[in-house]
């Protein structure tokens, strides 16, 4: 089989018309810094990359080396190439500008340089996700504002799982695809073709230990997955939790599933758990072009007018059939209840 590389795969975008020359050549700029990540990771304890960087990002959450050494990568990778007008990451609060030297270009880049980084430490996968707008016509110094643009406007999303194999999963709109990096020669070559997630699933991914704080219709919903054959849904399901989203959607990407962070008593204050424009986004695209769905449990998440950098939503994605289940059993209890 004649294998095709991430390079020849862009090309070919190129000549269809679905890609223009600047954003293929950003999203080359972003896998080539993933692959430095990529080594980054993989050097682990040796490398001296783990542990705690001693500062603490936007959120307020303590940083891991490898997060600041990740935010470092891809934005110096990006700074030069002339592709972005400017980048937002989740470790920074405000948009990070091109520096004046270098040329701008039409398109912004958010990105979660490394996602499910207290995983680290213990040598489970992690990755980094990626989003890409356009600029709006006119403006030269973006700042947060035109970065909230609803998830249906993203022209590629992508996220890199560094694991047993480094992959790439990436999408423009027009299906999902799969690269695996072959690192003896250093290329991400097309493993997976317009991939498609099964509308029925019989594996879910969840938190459970946050159960005491669901609402009712997610308790409702969990609580029929959990009484199995003898329960309302009369089959079997098994739970999975890596606590990395990128390998929890990974698998779903792989062999269906469901993947839930629902609002819950604790954080219902912020909204949500997981970032809209770095985490929610990327990934309901990717999604939703393999065949599935992704919702808030209430609405559909590329609809989401943004009113924040780092607003935090609910994130409900995975197999179709059972994201109708669970958004249906919200929004019943929200008309029960007006």
């Amino acid at each position: 089989m004649k294998h095709v590389s991430l390079i020849q795969f862009l090309i070919e975008e190129r000549r269809a018309g679905r890609v223009n020359a600047e954003l293929s050549l950003l999203i080359e700029v972003v896998a080539r810094a993933c692959k430095r990540i990529a080594v980054a990771t993989n050097k682990g304890a040796i490398g001296g990359v783990l542990g705690e960087a001693g500062t603490g990002n936007i959120q307020g959450e303590a940083q891991k080396k490898l997060d600041v050494i990740s935010n470092e990568i891809l934005l110096e990778a990006n700074a030069w190439g002339g592709q972005l007008a400017a980048c937002a990451s989740e470790e920074m609060e405000d948009p990070q500008p091109i520096p004046d030297m270098y040329p701008k270009g039409h398109h912004l880049l958010l990105f979660d340089p490394l996602d499910g980084s207290s995983n680290i430490d213990v040598n489970i996968s992690v990755g980094t996700i990626f989003s890409v707008l356009r600029c709006p016509d006119g403006v030269t110094e973006p700042t947060a504002e035109h970065f909230q643009q609803k998830g249906t406007t993203q022209l590629a999303a992508g996220y890199v799982v560094y694991g047993p194999a480094t992959v790439l999963v990436l999408t423009f709109g027009h299906g999902t695809h799969e690269f695996t990096l072959d690192r003896e020669v250093g290329s991400f070559i097309l493993s997976r073709r317009d991939i498609r997630i099964p509308e029925e699933t019989g594996e879910f991914a969840i938190n459970m230990s946050n159960q005491r704080h669901w609402e009712a219709p997610m308790q409702r919903y969990i609580g029929e997955l959990l009484a199995g054959l003898d329960g309302p849904r009369g089959r079997d399901f098994n739970m999975r939790w890596v606590a990395s989203m990128v390998a929890d959607v990974h698998r779903i990407i792989t062999r269906g599933g469901v993947f839930f962070y629902p609002l819950d008593a604790k954080i219902r204050s912020k909204g949500g758990k997981l970032r809209l424009m770095y985490e929610a986004n990327p990934m309901a695209f990717i999604i939703e072009q393999a065949g599935g769905a992704a919702s808030t449990g209430r609405e559909r998440i590329l609809d989401l007018q943004p009113t924040g950098l780092h607003q935090r939503v609910p994130v409900f994605l995975g197999s179709k059939k059972e994201i109708d289940i669970v958004t249906h059993y919200h929004r019943e209890a929200d008309g029960a209840q007006g």
